[in-house]
């Protein structure tokens, strides 16, 4: 197992394999700080989505690419919603998606699957069967990121279906780290997710 995650970093670049492991650090910080709902979520988490867009564009990957540079716009705007609370005591507050809310995001994950497939079409790349599921995996993680902007506790449900389906998409395109990194966000979406349960059943408790 050791061996079959660092036999593709054996050619790659050091900067590469540095960028990689920065990226690794931020993105798991940024669940972390996701799930204490920390505003730090989104500087760590930009750091690690505007790497991703150079590695993946670089390695080719052009759905993941683009799912990251969404993240990269995204975490400005959750960064700047979150913000605009003011103090942790009155701000933004995490609820349950309305019926609205559940339509906006299965429209987002639909035509993000749309969106993705006509990009690679458009640049003229070969479809293999783990684009496809590649396309996906990017539906449930552009509506994952929007619900968490507004502090959605579905969010981490659609997080966790999302790193599911991706770490072994990772581990089989030879990116171990990714790989890792997405095993360890299935656990902490998890633990979130609980966390942010507890938060709403007190808070259901108390009114």
């Amino acid at each position: 197992m050791i061996d079959f995650f660092l036999d593709s970093y054996k050619n790659a670049p050091l900067w590469h394999i540095a960028l990689e492991f920065i990226t690794f650090v931020c993105g798991i910080l940024s669940v972390w700080f996701a799930k204490k709902e920390n505003i730090w979520v989104y500087p760590t988490g930009l750091i690690a989505t505007a790497i991703s867009v150079y590695l993946l564009y670089v390695a080719g990957y052009i759905g993941d690419m683009i799912i990251n540079a969404y993240f990269s716009i995204m975490s400005i705007y959750g960064w700047y919603v979150w913000a605009k609370g003011g103090t942790v005591e009155d701000n933004l507050p995490i609820t349950r998606t309305n019926f609205n809310e559940k339509i906006i995001g299965i429209l987002l994950f639909i035509v993000t699957i749309f969106v993705v497939f006509g990009i690679y079409k458009y640049f003229d790349y070969e479809i293999h069967p783990d684009n496809y599921v590649d396309m996906i995996s990017s539906g449930i993680f552009f509506a994952g990121m929007w619900y968490m902007a507004r502090k959605k506790i579905e969010n981490w449900t659609l997080w966790i279906i999302g790193d599911i389906i991706v770490v072994p998409l990772y581990a089989y395109r030879g990116l171990g780290m990714l790989s890792l990194q997405y095993i360890i966000f299935t656990i902490l979406a998890i633990s979130a997710y609980l966390e942010w349960r507890k938060i709403l059943d007190s808070k259901k408790q108390l009114s």
